[in-house]
């Protein structure tokens, strides 16, 4: 049904890193197809290359042929790609044509010259099959990150397409929505559709997936069946530099204790939203110097309330915040902490790389301009980010953009930082990369506050779990070998 032929891909403006080269393909009717690599690997440019987003968007020089029901789509118009190929991009806010839900499951086929009878009876089945129902007649900016997400997907499905393609869709949702979306690929699965995932994370596919194929310097380099997949271990997934494809088997792996005495005291923390029913009221949390925190909990349960909390965004949170025997009201937080947030575009201001960390330097005293920039650069080097620190921050890829956003809390030197999901889009070995930052942060005797649905990062570099709920603490406890059971057993029967 689609065949890459002797395929080589370079983007305009020299991007080679994420280009392809020599890739000779076959992709079957109704085959399941999962693409993994690191960052740069070429995954991405395989997905724009099928739903036509090369070379009509993304410009370079591409040879050999892309052919889909034997036609080669690189020289159709895309309007007539779009009719048989539907895709979900890693942020779907970036298709969405409309302001609200309905519209936008309608937005698809009305354009296909579809009859508007049709078009009802295809979103009323849609929202039925996908139990869409509370989401219908909203406003898209009001929904969250996985709600979004479900509409994406089911626009798709209302437009009825028969090849479906999918560019890390799971990089911003946390566990529960992973949950739903691997409900929503079983189901088009099971309608014959073909789907080509390109994915960091692998274990809530793993049962899905009929074939991976694994991607290096924009070439394939291997190919695994259904079975080899299943029975894929963490450590042959650790060898091939890929995120594990089960996550039961995964062990703690952290060998860091904080051993200090001094604490981070937190009590009477009480912050409720506008509607007085969400919000956070947490009594007393006593945190050790240095430890690495990963707060857990089901979607709505107060994790992003908490940490805006902690680091004094939200003013009208009441509370006394306690640093090394220093008291303060929570609400003045940001004098002690620095957060790094979900979605980063937020926080980056300035022209390049190396602006933006040497901002967080700006009130350092007695520290010369030249030091500030050796040390800039020393940071930038640990994330791997040195050879950017020229670019503009918006230039770079969502993993990239974490990155600098991670070297800019590691640069501002506050006494906690908080971390807002810090490895979405993340591939294996920079998810690394940032577990040993944390790591070292925690050893000068930073306290890491963690909100994270990655179990495989927790497991790596955190110490205590806080698990919240409808804003309330409903457990704490120190990660080893023993509680870890605990944590896993949150994880596997949240992501089902």
């Amino acid at each position: 049904m689609i065949e890459f032929k002797n395929v080589c891909f370079t983007y305009n403006g020299g991007k080679e890193l994420d280009g392809i080269k020599d890739i000779n393909l076959t992709i079957h009717k109704g085959e399941t197809l999962l693409i993994t690599g690191g960052s740069g690997c070429g995954k991405t440019t395989v997905t724009r290359l099928i739903n036509g987003l090369i070379p009509h968007f993304f410009e370079g020089d591409l040879t050999g042929e892309i052919l889909i029901h034997g036609k080669n789509i690189s020289k159709e118009p895309i309007y007539q790609t779009s009719n048989y190929v539907g895709s979900v991009f890693q942020n779907p806010r970036s298709q969405f044509f409309n302001i609200d839900t309905t519209s936008e499951l309608a937005f698809a086929p009305e354009n296909q010259g579809i009859s508007i009878s049709e078009i009802s009876e295809r979103i009323e089945k849609t929202v039925s099959d996908f139990n869409l129902q509370p989401l219908m007649d909203r406003s898209i900016f009001q929904l969250s990150g996985g709600e979004k997400q479900k509409i994406a997907c089911a626009s798709v499905s209302v437009a009825e397409s028969e090849i479906i393609v999918l560019d890390e869709p799971s990089s911003n949702l946390d566990i529960a929505a992973i949950g739903d979306l691997r409900n929503m690929i079983a189901y088009w699965k099971k309608e014959g559709r073909t789907i080509i995932i390109a994915e960091h994370r692998l274990y809530f596919l793993r049962e899905l997936a009929d074939r991976l194929i694994l991607m290096r310097d924009g070439r394939i380099v291997e190919e695994l069946p259904a079975e080899k997949i299943r029975n894929l271990s963490v450590t042959e997934s650790q060898k091939r530099g890929i995120r594990p494809l089960s996550i039961e088997k995964l062990s703690y792996l952290n060998d860091y204790v904080p051993h200090s005495t001094s604490l981070i005291k937190l009590s009477d923390l009480s912050y409720t939203y506008k509607d007085k029913i969400h919000g956070v009221g947490i009594h007393d949390i006593k945190i050790k110097k240095g430890a690495v925190v990963a707060v857990i909990g089901h979607n709505g349960a107060g994790k992003s309330t908490f940490a805006k909390c902690l680091c004094g965004l939200e003013k009208k949170c009441k509370g006394i915040l306690e640093v090394e025997g220093k008291k303060c009201a929570v609400k003045k937080g940001l004098n002690y902490s620095y957060m790094v947030m979900q979605d980063v575009n937020h926080q980056l201001f300035t022209e390049s790389v190396m602006e933006e960390v040497l901002l967080s330097m700006r009130d350092k005293v007695n520290v010369t301009d030249e030091e500030k920039e050796k040390q800039s650069e020393e940071i930038l080097k640990s994330l791997d980010l040195l050879s950017l620190k020229e670019k503009h921050p918006m230039a770079l890829s969502g993993g990239q953009k974490q990155r600098v956003a991670i070297a800019s809390a590691i640069a501002a030197e506050k006494s906690i930082i908080l971390f807002d999901e810090p490895t979405s889009g993340l591939d294996y070995r920079h998810m690394h990369k940032v577990s040993d930052c944390i790591k070292d942060l925690s050893k000068t005797g930073k306290t890491i506050f963690v909100i994270t649905h990655d179990l495989e990062l927790i497991l790596h570099c955190c110490t205590d779990v806080i698990h919240l709920e409808q804003g309330r603490v409903k457990d704490t406890y120190s990660l080893n070998k023993d509680s870890t059971e605990k944590l896993k057993f949150f994880f596997l029967n949240t992501s089902g």
